[in-house]
């Protein structure tokens, strides 16, 4: 059955209002926590909102990497991916993806992940909720590494093409 969609426009409103404010403060001060932890509310509501088995799972998936990364900044835990694996960059589902900090990888799934709602789901809400996301994410990868961040729009952006029709 859809969820009720009475509130949905104004609680989507403020969840973006949030996020924006989470990213421009974690831009500013170069803290995570702060982005992350504003972009709690949306992913929670995302999770409520999606109805579709593949997109429930993509939603509960978003939320488990969510929790994950919370943890990893807030006990700032420090794993570089690319010198234990000896390679900087991996190729995964059909993308060249580079490798850095393990901190990197939870906003990358995020926006996977949101990426699939995003294409998959009918509803508009979800579909507003991912968008948030997926921008969010980046914000989050670009404070947690500058130099990373260049690559993984560009990932999106083919990504985005490719399932657009044009």
């Amino acid at each position: 059955m859809a969820k009720p969609y009475e509130n949905a426009t104004p609680i989507c409103i403020v969840l973006t209002v949030v996020a924006l404010i989470g990213i421009i403060i974690g831009l500013a001060t170069k803290i995570p926590l702060i982005t992350i932890l504003c972009l709690l509310p949306t992913v929670a509501y995302e999770v409520y909102r999606t109805e579709g088995e593949s997109t429930k799972y993509a939603s509960w998936g978003l939320l488990g990497v969510f929790i994950i990364e919370i943890i990893l900044i807030l006990f700032n835990v420090q794993f570089d991916l690319a010198s234990y694996l000896g390679v900087s960059e991996q190729y995964i589902s059909g993308y060249t993806v580079p490798l850095g900090d393990i901190k990197i990888v939870g906003p990358i799934i995020m926006a996977i992940l949101s990426i699939v709602l995003l294409i998959r789901t009918r509803g508009k809400y979800t579909r507003w909720l991912a968008v948030n996301i997926i921008v969010a994410s980046f914000a989050l990868i670009y404070v947690l590494d500058p130099m990373i961040f260049q690559r993984y729009i560009q990932i999106a952006s083919e990504s985005l093409l490719r399932n657009i029709n044009l």
